[in-house]
């Protein structure tokens, strides 16, 4: 089986989500092409991720993300290389791509898969439905398949080769540029939501936006993004661009600390694809800590300073 993995950048820079899509397509397949478009500061992460071949689109008219014409170029990728698996990450841009290349390759399409295929009999994956709540298994039929991970579905392989960077300079066609992208805002901050690592948020116990130093300081301490509740952002205490939520970003970080948030389903549904979670809080009662894989019972204003001297300790 050859594969296809599709690479997403932000500002040039490799998003940790497609490394991951690189090393789920090495582990299925083994032979692995990847598709990047536009400037990439880090292509030896794609090679050591589990790519052998990177296919370059430098096109002008393809800097910017469009949806038609990339799953018009990433198609016609799948039938040059003989692919029959592509592998991406699921997102804004990878969802509408995935379905659209289905259509065109006539490919079995899967979303959230979090886990690697079970071959043993016929083709199926698991996959997260109901925002993280269920799983549900399913076959997939037919000689093409289309995979879309969930984050964190699986880690990202360090040990690969140098991937050879080839250009490639897909067919491009009228009707694929009928919708064109006039203006990009992106939300402010060192570390933004959707992609960090790390995120540390606060909620109603924090008991004021004047308190949110100490959070920010931990984030700083960490490396992390800062994120907040509904409540939180509802009272104008924190940006809305911070509300962590069903209604709001839906993060997947290695690690989530939340600090005074009680834990309710909505705020569950975006943070349940974490890989840890660290609850703080002084109810040893309070939702949270039933999802929780690490919890501290005491009050936040006395544990987050200390935890944050001792994390700048342990850094030296």
């Amino acid at each position: 089986m050859a594969a296809l993995a599709f690479v997403e950048t932000d500002e040039g820079n490799v998003k940790k989500s497609s490394l991951e899509a690189v090393s789920y397509a090495h582990a299925v397949a083994g032979d692995v092409t990847a598709i990047v478009f536009g400037t990439v500061e880090n292509p030896d992460t794609i090679g050591a991720a589990g790519a052998s071949k990177v296919l370059h689109v430098q096109d002008e008219k393809l800097t910017t993300p469009n949806i038609m014409a990339y799953s018009s170029a990433i198609a016609e990728a799948m039938n040059q290389e003989g692919s029959d698996l592509l592998v991406l990450a699921k997102s804004s841009l990878g969802d509408p791509v995935s379905a659209r290349v289905a259509i065109k390759v006539d490919a079995a399409l899967a979303s959230n898969v979090s886990e690697l295929p079970d071959t043993s009999g016929g083709y199926t994956v698991k996959k997260s439905i109901y925002t993280g709540k269920a799983f549900a298994v399913t076959s997939l039929e037919g000689s093409k398949k289309i995979i879309s991970i969930k984050k964190n579905a699986i880690a990202i392989k360090e040990d690969g080769g140098s991937a050879d960077v080839v250009a490639f300079s897909p067919a491009t066609n009228d009707a694929d540029f009928t919708v064109t992208t006039t203006k990009t805002e992106k939300a402010e901050g060192d570390i933004l939501l959707p992609e960090a690592d790390l995120v540390v948020s606060g909620g109603r116990g924090l008991k004021g936006p004047e308190n949110w130093g100490m959070i920010e300081d931990l984030a700083k301490t960490l490396g992390a993004a800062t994120g907040c509740s509904k409540p939180v952002s509802d009272m104008d205490w924190r940006p809305h661009h911070e509300h962590v939520g069903q209604t709001g970003i839906k993060v997947s970080p290695s690690l989530y600390i939340a600090v005074g948030i009680s834990g309710a389903i909505q705020h569950l549904a975006g943070v349940n694809s974490s890989k840890y979670i660290l609850v703080i809080n002084k109810d040893s009662e309070a939702p949270f800590f039933k999802a929780a894989d690490y919890g501290v019972v005491g009050d936040a204003f006395d544990v987050v300073p200390k935890l944050t001297e001792a994390i700048k300790k342990a850094q030296g």
